[in-house]
């Protein structure tokens, strides 16, 4: 489950990966330009990829507070279902 956080996130990521893929597909498609459009295509996956994947300092707090929120919500589920 995302937040909306995670989705602001991946929008932002997508401003500068779209343009990337639609010039790559360009120079590979249109213009015949193998190598650039090959690159420009592979860099915008791999910037989707890493910003889904990679875990930044900045991001830490996020991961820590989703966890404590999570086992909070855990262990007051066990006690209202063995009450």
């Amino acid at each position: 489950m995302t937040g909306i956080l995670d989705t602001i996130k991946l929008a932002g990521t997508l401003v500068l990966a779209i343009p990337a893929a639609l010039a790559g597909l360009e120079f590979l498609l249109v213009r015949g330009e193998t190598t650039t459009g090959g690159i420009l295509l592979v860099l915008a996956v791999t910037l989707v990829i890493v910003q889904h994947r990679v875990t930044l300092p900045s991001d830490v707090p996020g991961l820590v507070a989703k966890r404590i929120a999570g086992s909070v919500t855990e262990d007051d589920s066990d006690e209202t279902e063995t009450s």
